[in-house]
């Protein structure tokens, strides 16, 4: 069309049912529907249908292109018999060179040489036999009549040839409407080289020299050049030559091409078949010779002359010669990470490459195009041109990246690896190398980041944010949200526990723990401390963004807890967010911190138990990762279950803090079940697991400060581990808990920015710093630099308002339902999401009766789940224990009730 348009001439496109939505319809000048209900491959092979539409629109010629009817003889007869111009060589020639047998014949008397092959099969099988024993093992299956490696097949041995002719008959058939096939020698170290020819009516004709077609799959052309790498300029001469003996010895007119196979090892060349079309690489050859061949088409059809450049715009022979080099890619929608299976689809967004050197030739891809799954997966078709192929190569790759196809899936990771391998850049490459190249297919998984980013906030500006109905919104004037000035360039890392681990290794952390007189202080506010009060929903942006200034501002904090835990989770299921890309983020701004994180024993962050080998993969990712410190827990405080995840974390070289989970009153001798023995037989049994640290995990503020002076004092005794301190402040006494532990020797406790501290977080850091200030446990933290980061979190705090709990104060309640503080505000939200919200202490309540039911078990992740979530359904439901307790009555446990 583009040729027609530069020569003054109107276009007339044809189009099936399902192409009603291809580019070239709406590229022409005028465009008629062809074979309705004929299906979409039958109205394009509607000879009297489209002779019908030329007349209507008066048309003076018809140019095939180079599919369906392009190759068929009676349809050239036709299409002259009409009156019409038919822009290709004349049927008669057609029939000889388009049917492969009596093209090969004429080879033969042309002087062109050729690969030994039969003539068209007999239907008598023992005959087929005796002539494929005659040629010889390893053969070729081809078509007589079409290309496009449609009815090819390899046969290797005797064994395999009846059911290959028979399935390469039936495909024949029906690719081109005759299962005539022959058999070939085959060349197994093959080249696929072929050379443009261009003749008119007058007797002219001239090559075009070569191009390279090789790189193919399944005999399907993926990347053609030209001229071939692997020429030299003598052997280029002959194979042109041979090309134009058969050209001539045919009578040729117009345009076409001679396929050759080249012996990879001798460099002999044979004969294969001619195409009497265009070709849809010919755009390399173009671009090398400077010559628009469509042009020449057309000019020699309206009977032009070559070597008369003004009317037929090609030269003579000896003026037609190289300009650099060209190769061409095809832009498909053949997904490598599907076997290349075609995806169809429409196309969401379309953007193509540009610039010097580039040339793109539309099939059907533009933003919005639907593509459909009846026709070729063709996109688009790029050429990139350069002086030199190493030059062609890189700007092909600089092209194919600029390309942007959403909506479908398309080849370009697989064509840009190809054209990066070795054997491609240095020539090497045979028509196998697709198939012997397994590494081709190393492709990683498209991202499509952007596209998910602009549907989510497409999505969310339209429809708002389903994770938000229903809450309020943040004031309308938010405070500005100011990061902790700190010095640019590397932080301090000399002296500081991260520095202690990575020289000397865990138990040199320990053994430093239990020297120092300070109460060594970790600060939860980036994982616990919002995960408690604001349902986990901090984003990593707010989080990374702070980071930087911890190295620099509190480089002796003993570590920074800002991962595992719910946040995991959260991150991928609510915030879209991968959590590996926060840690990396945490690791890489705190490179003198420890960075700390919840590990759920043999749950790992999940809520189910996972098999051991997928607990210590988790854990060397994340100590690859970045993480060093891992507190390790159980559910029920059983040791075997956490053994996996100790074991693993020894092996890193990390440190190893294994916890008891605290729950009940060891000073409160009607809950004997949970007394001073019980945590102290299990520290003793975590020492023998190995942990450097022992930590004490008081998950919902349970521990009151004469029982934390106690169980420290004999957790430390008992083990000679130093002890780490966690604990959340819903009661509102927890800060005192701490000061009585520090009392007791505990050797390090977690605490929040006062901004993201108390209610169901953890004690405010702030507060206990100043209670130790100028004490023997004085936390050697700077009170001033405290309120400079709390002012941060405070600021950060107004964004997520709409997650905000709805307790407003400290609550006794807890020594009731004993909720772990992370669970509080998520229990909340299942709540309010079940219509409870208003029923909030009925909830509670029945969380603790469902506790008792359970038999007084340790409530954390996830058997905190488990008891929270039979407690919404009791009170949903309006049962009762005795209810539930009733063989009688049928109940519909949670499914994480029966999975417990």
């Amino acid at each position: 069309m583009r040729a027609a348009n530069e020569l003054g001439i109107s276009t007339v496109a044809i189009y099936a049912d399902e192409d009603m939505l291809s580019l070239h319809r709406f590229k022409a000048d005028e465009a008629y529907l062809i074979g309705h209900g004929l299906g979409p491959v039958k109205a394009y092979l509607s000879i009297e249908d489209i002779l019908r539409v030329a007349k209507e629109a008066g048309a003076d010629a018809i140019h095939p292109g180079y599919g369906f009817l392009s190759e068929n003889p009676d349809f050239a007869e036709a299409v002259m018999e009409a009156g019409l111009i038919w822009i290709g060589p004349p049927p008669e020639v057609m029939r000889s060179l388009g049917n492969k047998v009596s093209a090969r014949n004429m080879a033969v008397e042309a002087g062109t040489p050729v690969m030994p092959a039969t003539d068209p099969l007999p239907e008598n099988m023992d005959e087929v036999r005796r002539l494929a024993a005659e040629i010889g093992y390893p053969l070729m299956l081809k078509a007589s009549w079409g290309g496009g490696g449609r009815g090819m097949r390899i046969i290797r041995s005797e064994d395999e040839l009846e059911a290959n002719v028979l399935e390469g008959r039936r495909e024949a058939l029906n690719a081109f409407g005759n299962d005539e096939v022959y058999l070939e020698k085959l060349v197994e170290r093959a080249r696929h080289v072929e050379v443009q020819l261009l003749g008119d009516t007058h007797g002219n004709l001239v090559h075009l020299f070569e191009r390279d077609c090789s790189v193919q799959r399944r005999n399907q052309k993926v990347v053609e050049r030209a001229p071939a790498p692997y020429l030299d300029d003598d052997r280029r001469a002959e194979l042109c030559e041979a090309a134009l003996k058969l050209g001539r010895k045919a009578g040729y007119v117009n345009a076409g091409t001679v396929e050759f196979l080249m012996d990879a090892d001798t460099g002999a060349f044979y004969f294969i078949e001619v195409n009497p079309r265009i070709q849809v690489e010919h755009t390399v050859t173009e671009e090398v010779t400077g010559i628009d061949i469509v042009k020449a088409q057309i000019r020699i059809a309206e009977g032009a002359r070559i070597g008369d450049v003004e009317n037929s715009f090609v030269p003579p022979q000896e003026r037609i010669s190289l300009h650099g080099h060209a190769l061409q890619c095809r832009v498909t929608t053949e997904d490598p990470l599907n076997n290349f299976v075609p995806d169809y689809g429409r196309i969401t967004a379309y953007r193509s490459a540009s610039g010097f050197g580039i040339r793109l030739d539309g099939g059907t891809a533009y933003n919005g195009a639907v593509i459909t799954r009846y026709y070729d997966s063709l996109l688009v078709k790029i050429t990139a041109w350069a002086t030199t192929p190493e030059e062609a190569v890189d700007r092909m790759k600089r092209g194919l990246r600029e390309f942007r196809i959403r909506g479908v899936a398309n080849n370009i990771p697989f064509v840009l690896n190809l054209l990066d391998h070795p054997k491609f850049r240095d020539g090497s490459y045979t028509t196998r190398f697709i198939d012997e190249t397994p590494e081709l297919f190393d492709i990683p998984r498209p991202r499509a980041r952007a596209d998910r980013l602009l549907n989510f906030i497409a999505n969310v500006t339209v429809n708002g944010n389903p994770e938000v109905e229903g809450r309020p919104k943040p004031a309308q004037h938010l405070p500005l949200i100011r990061v902790p000035e700190h010095e640019a360039g590397a932080p301090v890392f000399e002296g500081t526990a991260k520095a202690i681990l990575d020289e000397k290794g865990p138990e040199a952390v320990a053994q430093w723990m239990l020297e120092q007189k300070r109460l060594l202080m970790t600060d939860t506010s980036m994982r616990d401390a919002h995960q408690s009060l604001l349902a986990t929903r901090m984003r990593s942006h707010d989080i990374v963004k702070v980071a930087r200034a911890y190295a620099h501002r509190l480089p002796s904090l003993f570590s920074m807890e800002c991962w595992g835990g719910a946040t995991f989770d959260v991150a991928m299921r609510f915030l879209g967010e991968c959590p590996w890309e926060r840690l990396r983020g945490l690791r890489e701004a705190m490179p003198n911190m420890l960075l700390q994180m919840l590990l759920r024993g043999s749950n790992a962050v999940g809520y189910t138990s996972y098999p051991d080998n997928v607990v210590r993969g988790f854990v060397r990712r994340a100590a690859e990762s970045g993480i060093d410190v891992f507190r390790v827990f159980d559910s029920l405080n059983w040791v075997e279950n956490m053994k996996v995840s100790i074991e693993e974390v020894l092996k890193t070289g990390k440190i190893c803090e294994a916890v008891v989970c605290y729950t009940g009153d060891i000073l409160d001798p009607s809950r004997p079940k949970y007394d001073l023995d019980y945590y102290v037989s299990m520290a003793r049994e975590l020492k023998a697991a190995g942990t450097h640290i022992l930590g004490i995990k008081d998950m919902a503020g349970l521990l009151k400060p004469a029982a934390a002076r106690i169980l420290v004092k004999a957790l430390k005794e008992e083990t000679g581990l130093p002890v780490h301190f966690h604990t959340h402040d819903t009661s509102g006494i927890s800060a005192a808990t701490v000061l009585a532990a520090a009392e007791a020797g505990v050797d390090a406790a977690d605490a929040a920015m006062d901004a993201v501290s108390g209610l169901t977080s953890q004690p405010c850091l702030g507060s206990i710093v100043e209670g130790l200030r100028n004490t023997d446990r004085d936390t050697g933290l700077d009170p001033a630099t405290i309120r400079e980061f709390s002012d941060y979190w405070e600021a950060v705090r107004t964004r997520y308002a709409p997650f905000e709990a709805d307790l407003k104060a400290p609550a006794s309640e807890v020594y009731l339902h004993e909720m772990p503080g992370g669970q509080f505000t998520n229990l909340k939200e299942q709540a309010r999401a079940l219509g409870l919200s208003d029923r909030w202490h009925e909830v509670a309540k029945m969380y603790a009766e469902v506790n008792r039911m359970f038999g007084d078990i340790v409530k954390v992740t996830p058997s905190s789940k488990v008891v929270g979530d039979m407690a919404l359904m009791m009170v949903s439901a309006g049962l009762t224990p005795e209810d539930v307790l009733d063989p009688e009555k049928e109940i519909a446990f949670p499914e994480s009730v029966v999975a417990m």
